[in-house]
Order: structure tokens, then C-alpha cells, then sequence
């Protein structure tokens, strides 16, 4: 490189002037600054490694221009908010491992470096090491057949000393978080080479662990099961000694690691494998001559501009999946931190207070409704756990969202419960609008509806709904008596704004609106059927109603009635690769949305995308949203790119030629 990459460190702990040590032999870089939040600690920091400048502030560092690169060396609950801040300040980043508390979270740092075009890397060093690669090249070999077993440890002994780091909860403490993530992260590196990819994810977690009187695991244990049948032992421990080894076993030989995590020591060396094969034993030293951390500080200075560093370095992908196993290994023991707890979560990862911060979203009235309705709105179905629920929540407010929906079924009420506590912890019940769904069949019955309401507002924590709607439809009941029930839920002001039906036909709306005229009650205010660019050839579940017919959308645009459109992308057919005539493993996207006249509108919207510098799958989200009647698409984003994904729905304009050409050809 002809130009240096001009590090600065964030926080000044033994970790940080471990890697500081790093840069100063590196290729690639050089010490500029480092902060601590004592500005006498950060002078003194400075002075023993001749760093030009010193911040007595993490603000003061990620506002210096002369620093292109952060070293976040926090402990654990500080990691996420300061790589996001980073992210936002332009600095690249290098962040100490956990990259943070909970896999939402990590997916949250992710999201920031995404948005703001900067390197993120996840400090396992041991990732750099030649040895590693040496590992990875003879079993890609086969030199030890088919890998079968994994086991990894990493695990010291600590003295009894409760409001350290290591075993303190509220800064993260435990073996898990702390080295317990070297042997998963290995495990998956390993089991990822042998059945040919970067990393590999398991499929299962058991595991067994002892939490200790200050609620952190003083030593755990699990067993990780992969695609083809291998299986990983991991151990960890911040109150007992362990081998610290690796040992991989394959059908014809195994590979010890002897020194996994610190290979040849910090200042370089030559590590040892130990490999046994064919009825014949060897040890394969690997030189080492570069420090260790200036490895680390040049694989991020080689790949700054790629954004991310190849295999076996810890790419976003990896450092999610690794997260992802942390969480069901703690899930599994019973440890928790304030992060898994909605009072964990008084801010957001960027610790900020939440705001609207970018109206991307807009709103559109509706008759009957006191606030107006963003025109994307979260559907609440497949949320996973509190992190999960903040984090997507979040970004989405943030974003203009205002509107979210979700069903007394829907997860047994699991999901009405975080969203329920969301709205409590957050406090901005008044500027939201909330959807329940209730009377699902079987239980589509008149006298249901009430008694479903009460208990979803209740999981809920609510007073009331600002939406309702009749799940599914029951054609053996009078339509009135459904109308005269949802009036009577409205006149106890359990409803205050609108309701309607979910998979009803236009013809029971009709009638059902008929007969509130003729009666003088409310009649249904918005619909919530599917609609999507590509006609549901095949109901998802039974019970489902579309609107794809233009008659149908005709009706709507004559009525003036609101549709919340379900499965508004269909299932993802529009998404990049996601659906082609022969490409048959999602089942039930094929069932319900191939069919020749879909596929040509997915041709159509691909074409159209390409015109417009946009993805398929946003032109198919704008078309049901640019419709004559009021429409709103209801969305169900598993990940914040999905979300950021679909945000983009919001900003392609389509005219009246090109909509009736994308349907209709």
C-alpha cells in the first residue's frame, strides 16, 4: 500500500495496547490516536507508544479526520453502539470480539456499515494466522478424509474477584461471550471447509454450563451438529484451566492444533500441527514470522476496500452465524444479560433515544382512523426474541413506520407479547397504529371476536386496537351478526378506529357494509386480502382470498376502501434468484405463486428494474402500493437488510403505462 491506514483506538485496556503493539509492526498502519474516557489515561496511553494524539473522549476520536480506522476495545455491552457511531462517522472498523451482545445486535452493526460504506471486521485474531490457513488447505486436501468430530477449548482460571470484567454481568462476563466464542467460531470455520464453503452454520445446539452466583457461566460445554453429519465439543471456561487445543478427526486421521488461538505468540514464531494419517504420524511447523495482531491490523488494511475480508478472516455473514450459536448456547444454559431484557433496552443499540429520523415511509389517511397509516406496515409473525423485536422495531420507526400488524394465532401469542413490550418499553403507544386480527378458523364465530380481543390486548399491554380485523371469514354465520359484534367492540371503545375482514370476499363486504347502512352501524373501513404483482395461483393457507382480479381492484378503486395487502411481495418470487420454473426447494412459493402468467410478470419487473437501476422485487412493491384506492403493503422482514430492502418499494414511480404493463403485458 502506498498509503497508511491511520488507526485509532477506542478505549485503552490491556487488549488495546496488545493490538497497539500490533500496528506499530504492521504493513499496513500506523497509531494516530486512541481515547479513553479519562483524558489523563489516554495521555498516558499515548506516550508509551508515541501515538501522535490523544481524545478524552470516544466522541473526540470518531470526529478526528486524521483517523481512517477504529480499534473498538470496549468491553462487551459497548461494542455494537460505538462501531454503529463509527460507521456513521466514516471510520472503518475493527471491533473486538463479541462484535456484540446478541446476534440482532451484530446485525445492527452490520446494517451501519452497510449504510455508510465502511470496513467491519471482528477481532479473531487467530483467523489471520498462516497456521489456520495450513488447517484449512489439508482438509480441503483430504488428508484426514472426511471430517467427523470437532473439539475446540479455550478456558483460564480466574480469581474470585466479582465486579471484574470476566465475571461481572453487566459488562458481559462469563466464558461464553468471552473465549467460549473462539471454539464456536473454529467449529464453524472447520465444518464449513469440509463441506466446501467459508463457514459453516450448525443445525442444532445442546449444551450444558454452570452460571455462578454473579449470573455469568463460569464454564459451559456444547455439542454443535452440521450439514453431513459433523459434530463439534466445545468448552469454555473463566474459572478453570483447559487444554486450550484443537483436535479434528476425520475418517483417516486427525489434526491437532496445539496452539490455536495465539499460534506461534504474539511475536510471531513457528507454530506446531500435529497431524496422524494413514498409520503415520507428523508435526507440520508453520512459520509465523509477523506479529500476531499487525496480521489482524493487515488483513484489514489489505481489504479496506472490499469492505469486508475474505475466509478465513471473519466475514459479516460469519460473524452473524457465530452470533447466532452464542445465542442458542446461552439460551440453552439459562444465561441471560440486560441486552435479552426489554429494560436491557431503555435506548437503541446506538444507544439514542428513538426518534424519526428519516420520514423514508410516508403516511395516507383512512376515513374512520385518527392517525394517519404508513404506507409500509410490519407484519408481526415471525419475530424471534426481545433483541430481534428491538432492533427490526426500531429501525423501522426510525425510518417513518408507525403502522404494525399482528393476530391473536400468531405464534401461539408470543408475538403480540414482544410487541406488546416494545410499545410499553419505547412509550409511544400514541403514535402508533396497531392492527388485531382475531377469529380464525375454527374459531370464527361472532361471540370469539370479543373474547380473542380481550386476551390479545392484553398480551399486548394495550387498551385498545386502532385496526381490527375478522381473521377469515365463516359463510354459515349472517354477515350482520359479525357486524353487530364488531360494533359492540367499537362502542367499548376496545376499537377505536376502523375494522374490516381479513380473506373476505367483495361480496360479504358488500353485504356486511350493506347491512351496517341499513342498520345504522359501522361498516368495514379496510380490508386486508392478499395482493401482490404476481396472482396467488394457489391459496398459502386455506381460507385465503386475493384481489389480483381487476374487477376486483376496479371494485376497491370505486368503494375507496383501504387494503392492507398480505403477502404483498408474494412470498419473496420477486427477490433476486429467488424463483425460476426449475428451481423447485421452496415448496410452497412454488405451489402458490409459479405459473407461466407469473414468471412473465417477473420478466416484466426484472426488465423494468433494469430501466429504472432498481431491484425486480421494488418494482413489484411499488405496483401494490401505486394503486387507485388507499394501499398498504404489509411486510414481514426478517433482517434489516430485508427491511432497508423493501424501503426501497417507496421511491420507484410507475405510470399508468407501466403499471398496466407489468400485470397485464
Amino acid at each position: 500500500m502506498t498509503t497508511r491506514i491511520r488507526w485509532g483506538l477506542l478505549a485503552t485496556g490491556n487488549i488495546a495496547r496488545t493490538f497497539a503493539t500490533g500496528v506499530q509492526h504492521s504493513k499496513t498502519g500506523v497509531l494516530q490516536a486512541a481515547a479513553s474516557r479519562n483524558l489523563e489515561k489516554a495521555l498516558a496511553f499515548c506516550e508509551s507508544f508515541d501515538i501522535p494524539t490523544a481524545h478524552g473522549s470516544y466522541e473526540a476520536l470518531l470526529t478526528d479526520p486524521e483517523v481512517d480506522a477504529v480499534y473498538i476495545a470496549t468491553p462487551h455491552p459497548l461494542h455494537a453502539q460505538w462501531a454503529i457511531k463509527a460507521a456513521e462517522a466514516g471510520k472503518h472498523i475493527l471491533c473486538e470480539k463479541p462484535l456484540a451482545m446478541t446476534e440482532a445486535d451484530v446485525m445492527a452493526v452490520i446494517d451501519a456499515a452497510a449504510t455508510h460504506d465502511v470496513f467491519l471486521m471482528e477481532a479473531f485474531m487467530y483467523r489471520c494466522q498462516p497456521q489456520i490457513a495450513t488447517v484449512i488447505e489439508l482438509i480441503k486436501d483430504g488428508r484426514i478424509g472426511d471430517v467427523t468430530l470437532i473439539r475446540a477449548e479455550f478456558g483460564f482460571r480466574v480469581g474470585w474477584t466479582p465486579k471484574s470484567r470476566l465475571l461481572d454481568n453487566e459488562l458481559g462476563g462469563g466464558g461464553i461471550l468471552d473465549v467460549g466464542c473462539y471454539p464456536v467460531s473454529m467449529a464453524r470455520l472447520i465444518a464449513g471447509a469440509a463441506t466446501g464453503q467459508g463457514f459453516a452454520d450448525p443445525i442444532s445446539v445442546k449444551a450444558v454450563g454452570h452460571v455462578g452466583e454473579t449470573d455469568v457461566d463460569e464454564y459451559a460445554a456444547a455439542l454443535l451438529q452440521f450439514p453431513g453429519g459433523i459434530v463439534a465439543q466445545v468448552t469454555t471456561s473463566v474459572r478453570l484451566g483447559l487444554e486450550n487445543e484443537v483436535v479434528i478427526y476425520g475418517s483417516e486421521g486427525r489434526i491437532k492444533i496445539c496452539s490455536p488461538w495465539f499460534g506461534a505468540g504474539k511475536e510471531g514464531g513457528v507454530g506446531t500441527l500435529e497431524v496422524a494419517a494413514g498409520g503415520q504420524s507428523e508435526t507440520l511447523e508453520v512459520d509465523t514470522p509477523d506479529y500476531l495482531y499487525a496480521l489482524e491490523a493487515d488483513m484489514v488494511g489489505t481489504h479496506i476496500a472490499d469492505r469486508q475480508a475474505p475466509s478465513p478472516a471473519m466475514s459479516w455473514a460469519d460473524s452473524l452465524g457465530n452470533a447466532q450459536t452464542l445465542d442458542a448456547w446461552r439460551r440453552e444454559i439459562g444465561l441471560t444479560y440486560a441486552a435479552d431484557k426489554p429494560e436491557g433496552r431503555p435506548l437503541t443499540v446506538a444507544a439514542r433515544p428513538l426518534a424519526c429520523r428519516a420520514k423514508r415511509i410516508p403516511c395516507q389517511s383512512i376515513p374512520g382512523l385518527a392517525k394517519p397509516v404508513s404506507k409500509l406496515v410490519l407484519g408481526y409473525d415471525n419475530q424471534q426474541t426481545i433483541p430481534h423485536t428491538f432492533v427490526l422495531n426500531d429501525l423501522f420507526f426510525e425510518s417513518g413506520g408507525n403502522a404494525f400488524d399482528t393476530a391473536f394465532v400468531y405464534g401461539g401469542g408470543n408475538q403480540e407479547k414482544l410487541l406488546g413490550e416494545w410499545i410499553k418499553t419505547r412509550a409511544i403507544r400514541d403514535e402508533l397504529v396497531i392492527i388485531s386480527k382475531g377469529a380464525h378458523t375454527p374459531n370464527c364465530l361472532p361471540h370469539k371476536i370479543g373474547e380473542e380481543l380481550a386476551i390479545s390486548l392484553d398480551r399486548l399491554q394495550l387498551d385498545y386496537a386502532d385496526v381490527y380485523f375478522m381473521h377469515r371469514d365463516n359463510l354459515d354465520i349472517p354477515v350482520g351478526e359479525f357486524v353487530d359484534a364488531l360494533n359492540a367492540l367499537y362502542d367499548q371503545d376496545l376499537i377505536r378506529g376502523i375494522f374490516g375482514g381479513s380473506n373476505w370476499s367483495l361480496q360479504r363486504v358488500a353485504e356486511a357494509n350493506a347491512y351496517a347502512a341499513a342498520n345504522g352501524k359501522r361498516g368495514f373501513g379496510a380490508i386486508s386480502n392478499n395482493l401482490s404483482l404476481a396472482r396467488m395461483v394457489d391459496p398459502v393457507w386455506g381460507g385465503c382470498v386475493h384481489v389480483h382480479a381487476q374487477q376486483d381492484r376496479d371494485w376497491l378503486a370505486e368503494q375507496q376502501i383501504a387494503l392492507f395487502a398480505w403477502s404483498s411481495q408474494a412470498r419473496g418470487f420477486f427477490a433476486p434468484g429467488r424463483s425460476a420454473p426449475d428451481k423447485l426447494d421452496d415448496r410452497q412459493l412454488a405451489r402458490c405463486w409459479y405459473s407461466d402468467d407469473n414468471f412473465a410478470r417477473l420478466e416484466r419487473a426484472t426488465e423494468l428494474a433494469q430501466a429504472k437501476g432498481c431491484l425486480a422485487i421494488n418494482i413489484a412493491g411499488a405496483w401494490v402500493l401505486d394503486q387507485p384506492f388507499p394501499a398498504f403493503s404489509l411486510f414481514g422482514p426478517r433482517t434489516l437488510s430485508e427491511l432497508r430492502s423493501s424501503l426501497g418499494n417507496l421511491t420507484v414511480p410507475l405510470t399508468p403505462a407501466e403499471h398496466h404493463w407489468l400485470c397485464h403485458g
